[in-house]
């Protein structure tokens, strides 16, 4: 039997070349998108398309409902935004801060709220989520404060959730992808999505309970929270 994969946020750039290489890998793999317009990049790709749109507490609460009846091996929750990448202190916007938050912090806790107990029926019962070396506190060196705290939060979240869910084996992790060029890194960026993948994809298949509240980079070191 195939292992099955869940990527929240697939319609692009990691998500997206997540779905290509799980499925390559004989994965069976689900993956949601906001908009179906753009699920058939998604199923050409090998996955089986479902409409979520994070910031909907009815759209995730549907997802759960409708894969309720799935073990999920791997539980993968990528969406997220990056703004206030020109963030100055005394020119906060902060409707725009909360914006983020939503997106990057309370949007991947009601996700998983959603589907922990698909996790739970799984073999591998792993939750991962995309974060980034910016949300270090550790390795901070200043500006893009709305986006560095949105991924610190979530850290928090991660690191909360991998003592909460023991109990029930699950191992929960935080990544980070690199500086890889897609929409949201640019084109200068550092990597690939295809080398930014195929890292996390190692870091993924390899993990074990004594993972579990870890941050990893996508070459497989371990990050400082």
């Amino acid at each position: 039997m195939k292992p099955v994969i869940l990527i929240v946020g697939a319609s692009r750039g990691i998500g997206l070349e997540y779905v290509r290489q799980f499925s390559a890998a004989g994965w069976r793999v689900l993956a949601t998108v906001r908009d179906m317009a753009k699920g058939a990049a998604v199923s050409k790709a090998g996955g089986e398309v479902y409409l979520c749109d994070v910031n909907d507490a009815a759209s995730v609460a549907r997802l759960g409902k409708g894969l309720a009846k799935e073990a999920i091996d791997v539980l993968v929750v990528n969406a997220g935004i990056y703004t206030g990448r020109d963030w100055k202190l005394g020119s906060t916007d902060f409707a725009a801060f909360e914006e983020i938050l939503r997106t990057n912090t309370l949007a991947p806790l009601r996700v998983v709220e959603a589907l922990v107990d698909s996790v739970a029926k799984g073999n591998r019962k792993a939750i991962v989520f995309t974060s980034s070396r910016m949300g270090s506190n550790a390795q901070t060196n200043g500006g893009s404060m709305p986006y560095r705290v949105s991924k610190a939060a979530l850290n928090s979240v991660a690191k909360n959730l991998s003592v909460e869910l023991a109990g029930r084996g699950i191992t929960t992790i935080t990544t980070h992808p690199g500086w890889v060029r897609t929409d949201m890194g640019g084109a200068g960026a550092a990597i690939d999505v295809s080398e930014s993948v195929g890292g996390l994809r190692k870091v993924i298949e390899r993990l074990t309970p004594a993972d579990n509240g870890r941050f990893f980079n996508y070459d497989g070191s371990e990050l400082p929270w």
